[in-house]
């Protein structure tokens, strides 16, 4: 039997799709944006088997509207379909490529491709990315979309290597016409650059392997994993991509619940040239194409390496098709390191102990960009999140014996501009119950006087967050800032909340004005730190469709109620943002770059939960 938080099958897939074709009312050229699991409230969890439900959000061209309701699995019926006025579905993949192909058939394209002395289109790319909302007259209310232009390698093995300066179809995805073209000037075209596979290797790399003889420490039910203390469940939404569900940590015999549900809720990626066309390169990853959709099938040996669990998941085409990925989510153990260590030089002894970690990742293609999301679990209760970013930086083409003015020249005639890759996280919280509280602590310098004569005094203050207003902070260095989320009814050994911490990585602050289009879509990235209470359909930080959208949605309009957070439901949301001037060395391919960050136990055991790990074997007298 499938668990209630478990991802749609192939058969329910299909069923909700034949169920809103017959009872939708849409016109038979209406096609699926999503089909996905309606996940259950909490307290329908707690009540039994709740029953199975679909969200399905779909788009009919006839009309121009976008659709969304739930699809009753089990009953057969059609909950709260509605016509969602303004609102533009995601770009799925199957409209991405039709797009492309939509502005490299038409004639004035073709003639644009002339002049820069293109003839065979055979190696031209032609990308339909989400025009945004520049406030444009003639693109309001319409489904458009601002294509960028390349052109592939002799070698054939990359796309971008010579971007096609200042060329911009935009596309009428709605009635699938070319409606004008920005043509900003030729500029030469970059020369053939280096191919991404290389004739000459090295030679002197030597076999690693890793090997568990006697199998992981994990066991997997279904969703179900269990490691180390720690138990969750793993799933999959064609837009949000890897979603863990119920993450708790076994403590003296109890399941103690941490986070209801974590999410890499929102990506955008805006850049940073305000010239020609490419003003209009602003990316919602997540909002106006969708993660779990582009996830790669992963491979052994050359995407994981060890003792590998995969996890497969379903999704669809815009025909309501079910679609297989194979080996969507990758699951193993690493070794970490040291874990704890003391020796003891009076007694001669030393006692250490190594760190092992759980990993649930997934990989994500769109367009240039390759995506890992990395999930961690630490023996001592510390989870982990990490972003790995490789692939192709998007290339502008320039003049060769012109400086770059907004990036960084990478080859002769490409610019890869500045820009910045902001991820929106959503943690429903459940710090040893449904009811929480969220605090900011700061640190501060004690000034040098009678109660501090060295000058050494640190003051610690920390400050509960009583709403909504309160909760919308960005991090200090200058303060060593941090925050954390408390359960005000459960005590610690030593008479405090028993607590988590979210403990700040990488990041930076948008550059991009707070009055721009990007800033009004994506104005959840202004702030590193957000909490609010539960609502259910409160899941994107940009809205439900931000594609093409004005702004003002999500995380804004929501916290201008101002809810407690006192003794609440509570939802965190970080942003992550990853400033990104490329360099050389990024091009033709990128190595991966990363930005992390942490939830620390803060009280939540009452002293080190990894005391009784066990000494790697073989066990010798320094353990």
């Amino acid at each position: 039997m499938k668990h209630p938080l478990d991802p749609l099958s192939e058969s329910e897939i299909a069923n909700a799709a034949a169920l809103v074709r017959g009872k939708g009312g849409l016109s038979s050229h209406a096609w699926f944006e999503t089909i996905a699991l309606h996940e259950p409230e909490k307290a329908e969890l707690a009540q039994g088997n709740p029953p199975r439900h679909a969200f399905v959000c779909c788009y009919d061209p006839h009309t121009g509207q976008t659709w969304d309701g739930i699809a009753d699995l089990e009953s057969g019926l059609l909950r709260n379909w509605r016509h969602v006025a303004g609102a533009q579905a995601r770009i799925v993949s199957d409209e991405f490529v039709m797009g492309g192909e939509v502005a490299k058939a038409d004639p004035r394209v073709i003639a644009a491709l002339a002049l820069r002395g293109i003839t065979d289109l055979t190696g031209v790319l032609i990308e339909a990315w989400s025009a945004g909302n520049f406030g444009i007259a003639e693109e309001q209310g319409e489904r458009i979309a601002y294509c960028h232009c390349f052109l592939r390698n002799t070698a054939g093995d990359n796309p971008y290597e010579r971007p096609i300066a200042n060329l911009h179809p935009v596309v009428d995805l709605r009635r699938r016409i070319v409606t004008r073209v920005d043509d900003f000037g030729v500029v030469p075209l970059p020369p053939d650059g280096k191919p991404l596979r290389q004739e000459s290797l090295r030679t002197d790399l030597k076999p690693l392997h890793i090997t568990q003889p006697e199998g992981p420490s994990f066991t997997v039910e279904g969703n179900l994993v269990r490691w180390q203390k720690w138990q969750m469940r793993v799933g999959f939404h064609v837009r949000d991509g890897l979603i863990l569900h119920m993450i708790g940590y076994e403590d003296e015999g109890r399941l103690r619940p941490i986070m209801h549900r974590a999410s890499m809720a929102e990506m955008v990626v805006p850049y940073g040239d305000p010239r020609g066309g490419a003003y209009r390169r602003n990316a919602f990853d997540t909002g106006e194409y969708g993660v779990g959709q582009f996830l790669d099938s992963l491979t052994l040996g050359c995407d994981c390496l060890g003792h590998i669990h995969y996890f497969d998941a379903w999704h669809h085409d815009w025909h309501g098709k079910p679609k297989h990925i194979r080996n969507a989510i990758c699951m193993h153990e690493e070794d970490f390191g040291i874990l704890w260590k003391y020796s003891d030089p009076a007694r001669g002894t030393v006692t250490v102990k190594r760190s092992r970690r759980l990993v649930i990742s997934s990989i994500s293609t769109i367009g240039n960009y390759v995506y890992g999301f990395f999930w961690y679990f630490y023996q001592d209760g510390t989870i982990g999140v990490e972003v790995k970013a490789t692939g192709i930086p998007l290339g502008s083409g320039m003049a060769q014996d012109e400086p770059a003015q907004y990036g960084v020249k990478v080859a002769p005639g490409v610019e890869a501009h500045v820009h910045q890759h902001v991820f929106s996280f959503r943690f429903d919280m459940a710090v040893d119950g449904e009811r929480n509280a969220v605090s900011e602590v700061n640190f501060a310098a004690v000034p040098m006087g009678p109660g501090n004569p060295h000058g050494n005094a640190i003051k610690v203050m920390e400050n509960q967050l009583q709403g909504e207003s309160d909760a919308q902070r960005n991090m200090d260095l200058a303060s060593a800032r941090y925050w954390r989320v408390t359960n005000p009814n459960k005590l610690n050994s030593l008479g405090d909340p028993v607590a988590y911490k979210l403990v700040p990585g990488v990041n930076a602050l948008p550059f991009n004005h707070p009055d721009s289009a990007i800033g009004r879509r994506a104005a959840f990235m202004y702030k590193h730190f957000w909490a609010t209470q539960y609502a259910r359909d409160e899941l994107y930080p940009a809205g439900w469709y931000p594609n093409l959208h004005g702004g003002g949605d999500g995380l804004p309009l929501w916290t201008a109620q101002n809810r407690s957070l006192v003794n609440e439901n509570i939802v965190v949301w970080y942003t992550m943002n990853y400033h990104h001037l490329p360099r050389p060395e990024d091009w033709p391919v990128q190595p991966c770059i990363y930005a992390s960050f942490h939830w620390m136990p803060s009280g939540f055991f009452d002293s080190n939960p990894a005391l009784d790990v066990p000494s790697s074997p073989p066990a010798s007298t320094c353990c």
